[in-house]
């Protein structure tokens, strides 16, 4: 259970992963129906810390949460500048030992790596800091190309808002889709992305006139995924030609439309699994898959289990 979250901040913080942390898990939203953590911002000695932008500030604790933390994050810092001090590295080797979640945000990876927790593990951080984090690490096998990778217990995130992507996982695993998607909808961003979609988008986008984005045609399809979705019928309501659809599609939100119309089937099929009573062969239909076992096919893929599987972990978790 998720209950204790404490956060690492080091020399060179970075604030906005930092106020990423205290947003998903800061804040008493108890009230709203979510859940409440017991949460503390740490740095070694209780120190005041030098952010990145120039100003500091004073966590108001030192490393002892960290002993009993469910969660531990590391948030960015400078780390070209000072290697994490040894009580960092302790307390971490620590938390991994008895099995507490540890999440790093952009370079706060080269902590975990410091550590010695990122070997033989997948992982990423900033693409422009990729690079650097492989060949400081060379037994960690680094994808610069994700927003965000869950091994075992130790995630890691891109940085920036591939933070949230990555907070929001945490919060689905440990308390399912409907609590994630309450509190995404409390921020205000998008309740889920893949963490194996692209860091950056490849090209720039075009300019579109009047439309900016593809966004219109995103929420019909979403608003109607039971239904059969092409590249021609999506193509047709963007009023572009196929080719110029995929083209632009892929630039604006890194994946193919058919990657990007499976994992919102399977996103809706893992809610109606988790606060629905309906039976496997309705759910394919509502999400558009048509028949039970291209469900289980794409969700197997996706999610390396079964929906029954899955039910059954994660149904008494939205309840």
């Amino acid at each position: 259970m998720l209950e204790r979250i404490a956060v690492i901040a080091m020399h060179e913080v970075a604030v906005f992963e930092l106020g990423v942390v205290c947003e998903l898990f800061g804040y008493d939203r108890t009230a709203e129906g979510l859940p409440g953590y017991e949460f503390s911002v740490c740095s070694p000695g209780g120190r005041p810390v030098r952010t990145h932008a120039g100003f500091s500030i004073t966590p108001g604790h030192d490393l002892t949460p960290v002993e009993s933390a469910d969660l531990v994050a590391v948030v960015p810092y400078g780390y070209d500048q000072a290697p994490p001090p040894t009580e960092v590295l302790d307390a971490l080797r620590r938390a991994h030992d008895r099995g507490a979640w540890l999440m790093s945000l952009c370079t706060g990876a080269f902590a975990l790596g410091a550590a010695g927790l990122l070997d033989g593990r997948r992982c990423t951080t900033h693409w422009r800091h990729s690079d650097a984090l492989a060949a400081t690490f060379p037994h960690a096998r680094v994808d610069p190309d994700v927003l965000y990778v869950a091994d075992g217990r130790v995630l890691t995130a891109a940085g920036t808002a591939a933070s949230i992507d990555l907070g929001l996982h945490l919060v689905r695993e440990e308390h399912g889709s409907a609590v994630a998607t309450m509190l995404a909808r409390r921020m205000v961003v998008p309740p889920h992305r893949d963490g194996g979609q692209a860091q950056f988008i490849e090209t720039p986008v075009p300019e579109l006139g009047h439309c900016d984005t593809l966004q219109p045609v995103l929420t019909r399809v979403l608003a109607e995924l039971d239904q059969e979705h092409t590249v021609d019928t999506m193509a047709a309501q963007a009023h572009m030609a196929p080719r110029t659809f995929a083209r632009r599609f892929r630039a604006e939100t890194g994946v193919t439309p058919h990657d990007w119309l499976t994992g919102q089937r399977v996103l809706l099929a893992r809610r109606l699994l988790e606060d629905s009573d309906l039976g496997v062969d309705a759910i394919a239909v509502r999400a558009g898959f048509g028949s039970a076992a291209t469900l289980r096919h794409h969700f197997t893929r996706r999610l390396d289990t079964t929906p029954q599987a899955y039910r059954a972990t994660f149904q008494h978790r939205a309840a």
